[in-house]
């Protein structure tokens, strides 16, 4: 076990057991209501419902106790329809935020392990560092150069340092900034501070995304149009029938036609289930927003380290300073390599964490014949800072021996080192061949004066440049065809690291990644205008020795470019510039807990090709959501047209259908768009299209006029089917048999041809969709039952009609939408 926690038994298995059954685990209990009582709530509240209710009170005031029956069915099976799709949605955001679960180091029966958050149990020792989220309020036992950001609980932004011996107290869901400490849980879940307040964050609500205040919006204006021809319809009835309850009842009728209370359904159906479908593959998505902004990133910007390369670092070359030469790191050290291994060791974390500490320790256990780990404690340490970083610890043993080890970027150690010329040329000429080979190369130094004080900063220090030590880090295998499925896709992919210009080139054009001979570094980043940064994010790729404000301002010069931008990260210093990325991108094993909590995504298996999984999905969900609620808007409008055109042109069967019909084609319509569509797969072409623009209006004229049109060609058909039975003599139940079986052929027909706006019918038959023959199936059966079963036929006020009647109906139903194929036939042939 470590130095740092040798001292540090924690709690056994036994007593966390002892410790959660008397006090429980570490889990903020929610006082809000339950789904289930919100959904309810909800439901009472709904147009549909209210006008349901509305009509069968109606039918049993009136008389007609079998249509206030059916239609208090209706009430339920709508209600019930709605329950199962939000229990659906919610079960899947659900199973989202358990996966999100933060972990956490606990030392359990004398062993470091690493557990979930919400497992801590009060009286466990914890580890946390640099990156992590404090995970319950606790006291600090040990730390070395701890400190955290509390702006959760307080508002200031600032870091505080925290100490044994010196404010102590560390609380749930703050942030570690700087440092690595040992503490004692006090308090879990509802009795932390964070927990105590929790009633306050219960109240904070979500602001609505564009698309859903878009949807709201046009959702709103349908109502508002339906409420005026309700009113007008009732007052038409009225005036031809003098009867208030009868006129009534077919104004609800043309109510309940232009409610489109599927799309609002749809709309949460789809971004619920498209989460969860991204979580089956591998991508956690923390804010539904984040679903409707993949289909429209334009620029995907990534680290290298972990995210392009394998972040398998291996020590592989050493560079001392006997006379600077470059050896591998392989096999028996010769002194002065021990040396230098050494004292990059010392400056390293002692618990290391990341990739190349990790490495560095394996290799000065081997190479050691006497591990001085044990006798040493860290007294002091400067963390990664300064331009170019570097990072500085200082050990101490009993004897009050010290050891002061540096370790960064070989610019920043040249800068703090007394060096001639000639051997910072002999360095330099070794630094870039490392680079230029694709290898990862840190200086190394120590302090061998005598320090009384420590300074305010490192850089204050005067150290001795030992030399350097190369890493190799090989690029991911299947990173190229990653970078080659962005570009199909019209995205951009910009490189930022804090590796240097050279070793970057290198790995980018062992990827083939594309424009990899541009490059500018932080400082040179800095120096710029915002104007200038603008213009200069459009032609550079790579972006080198990057620091946290330089990430920030790419981000933000994107963004000032109409970019919607996709940023990756792992590490604390990611935080600001995940955060200000449209979509932030954390890495689920190797990423920090502030980079995940900044983030708005999370790839669970830390592999890139996950985001082009995310795009194709986003856009999948974009486009399906968009065909469902075109589907709504044209299978609307003929039912529109057919409730309110007899009456108000005076028609000989004005009233041809009457609510129970209605809500028949409700419940039709609802499965249609939030089930099938739902369940499309992605078209062909959806990746080689470029993004959609982000401001771009859901419903754009075109898009709009297309289903608008689709609808009145339906429209012709059936009403031109109304008149066709009233110019043959057919009786008002016949006329309605005929009506009613051509709109439903034209809804199935429509469901098909619609399933794709580019390519034809033939094809889209071939997508594998498993729910279009079942839903389909059962409408048809339906129909079939409600026209020519004795009892529902004289419930549902319907004729018997031939079979050569029947086959006119569909016969039109497929003409008023089969056309719709020409026009796709027409963009294919222009390649629109």
């Amino acid at each position: 076990m470590s130095s740092l926690t040798a001292d540090f038994k924690g709690l056994t298995s036994k007593a966390a057991q002892a410790s959660a059954e008397k006090h429980g685990y570490n889990q903020i209990v929610s006082k809000k209501k339950s789904g289930v009582v919100v959904a309810l709530q909800t439901l009472v509240t709904e147009p549909m419902i209210i006008l349901l209710f509305a009509a069968a009170i109606i039918y049993f005031l009136t008389g007609n106790p079998g249509d206030g029956l059916f239609l208090s069915f209706a009430i339920l099976l709508v209600a019930g329809i709605s329950l199962f799709q939000e229990t659906r949605s919610r079960n899947a955001l659900k199973k989202l935020r358990q996966i999100i679960q933060p972990e956490t180091k606990v030392i359990r029966n004398q062993k470091l392990e690493k557990i979930s958050a919400a497992k801590l149990v009060l009286g466990d020792i914890i580890v946390i560092e640099e990156g992590n989220s404090v995970p319950a309020d606790a006291t600090i036992m040990q730390s070395n150069d701890f400190s955290v950001n509390e702006s959760v609980l307080t508002g200031e932004s600032f870091s505080v340092s925290k100490q044994a011996d010196e404010n102590s107290e560390i609380f749930m869901g703050t942030q570690v900034v700087g440092g690595l400490a040992v503490a004692k849980v006090t308090a879990i879940g509802n009795k932390t501070r964070l927990g105590k307040i929790g009633k306050s964050m219960e109240s904070q609500k979500t602001e609505k995304t564009l698309l859903e205040k878009q949807i709201n919006s046009f959702v709103k204006k349908m109502v508002i149009a339906g409420s005026f021809f309700f009113l007008l319809v009732w007052i038409l009835n009225y005036l031809k029938t003098q009867s208030l309850l009868g006129s009534l009842l077919q104004a609800l009728t043309l109510a309940m036609s232009i409610l489109p209370e599927e799309i609002p359904v749809a709309f949460a159906t789809f971004m619920a289930m498209g989460a969860w479908r991204l979580m089956k593959m591998g991508i956690v998505v923390k804010q539904m927003k984040t679903v409707e902004s993949l289909g429209s990133a334009t620029v995907i910007c990534t680290d290298k380290t972990g995210t392009i390369t394998q972040n398998k670092m291996s020590l592989a070359k050493i560079v001392t300073n006997k006379n600077w030469e470059i050896k591998d790191a392989e096999g028996n050290l010769n002194l002065e390599a021990q040396k230098l291994i050494e004292v990059s060791m010392w400056a390293s974390e002692p618990i290391p964490f990341d990739p190349m500490e990790i490495a560095i320790h394996k290799v000065y256990k081997t190479n050691t014949a006497v591990d001085l780990r044990p006798d040493y404690k860290m007294v002091h340490e400067y963390p990664l800072s300064g331009k170019p970083p570097m990072m500085t610890h200082i050990f101490e043993n009993k004897d009050r021996q010290r050891i002061i080890a540096a370790k960064g970027a070989p610019e920043a150690l040249l800068k703090v080192s007394n060096l001639d010329k000639s051997a910072i040329e002999h360095i330099e000429k070794q630094l870039n061949q490392l680079a230029s080979e694709g290898f990862r190369v840190l200086g190394v130094g120590k302090v061998t004066s005598e320090i009384k004080e420590f300074p305010e900063i490192q850089q204050d220090l005067k150290f001795e440049f030992l030399g350097l030590i190369a890493f190799y880090d090989p690029p991911k295998e299947n990173i190229s065809k990653v970078f080659e499925d962005f570009y199909s896709a019209g995205l951009q992919v910009k490189i930022i690291t804090g590796d240097n210009a050279v070793t970057t080139s290198e790995i980018a054009r062992q990827i083939n990644f594309r424009n990899a001979e541009k490059s500018m570094d932080g400082e040179e980043l800095l120096k710029l205008s915002k104007e200038s940064l603008k213009e200069k994010v459009k032609t550079i790729n790579i972006f080198t020795r990057m620091f946290p404000e330089a990430k920030l301002k790419i981000i933000n010069a994107l963004k000032a470019n109409n970019e919607i931008v996709a940023m990756t990260g792992d590490g604390v210093n990611d935080g600001p510039a995940l955060k200000a990325a449209h979509i932030g991108i954390a890495m689920g094993k190797n990423g920090s807990e502030i980079a995940k909590k900044a983030a708005s995504l999370i790839l669970i298996k830390d592999d890139l090709s996950g985001m082009v999984d995310a795009v194709e999905m986003g856009r999948r969900i974009y486009s399906n959501l968009k065909k469902a609620i075109q589907y709504i808007i044209s299978i609307h409008i003929p039912i529109i047209l057919t409730v309110f055109i007899p009456l108000a042109l005076g028609w000989i069967y004005p009233n041809i259908f009457s609510p129970v019909h209605i809500i028949f084609l409700e419940l039709i319509m609802g499965p249609t768009c939030s089930i099938i569509y739902e369940n499309e797969p992605a078209e062909a072409n959806i990746l080689k299209q470029n993004p959609r623009p982000a401001t771009q209006n859901f419903f754009n004229a075109k898009e709009l006029s297309l289903s608008i049109i689709q609808g009145i060609v339906i429209s012709l058909g059936t009403l031109g089917i109304y008149q066709f039975a009233v110019s043959s003599g057919l009786s008002e139940d016949m006329t309605r048999s005929m009506v009613f079986s051509c709109l439903i052929a034209a809804n199935i027909f429509l469901t098909l041809v619609n399933r794709s706006f580019y390519y034809s019918v033939v094809t889209s038959l071939s997508y594998k969709n498993r729910l279009i023959p079942i839903i389909i199936g059962i409408t048809t059966l339906l129909s079939a039952t409600m026209l020519y079963w004795k009892p529902l036929q004289v419930f549902f006020e319907f004729g018997q009609i031939s079979i050569t009647q029947l086959l006119l109906c569909i016969l039109t139903g497929f003409l008023s939408v089969i056309w719709f194929e020409a026009y796709k036939l027409y963009k294919r042939s222009i390649k629109i």
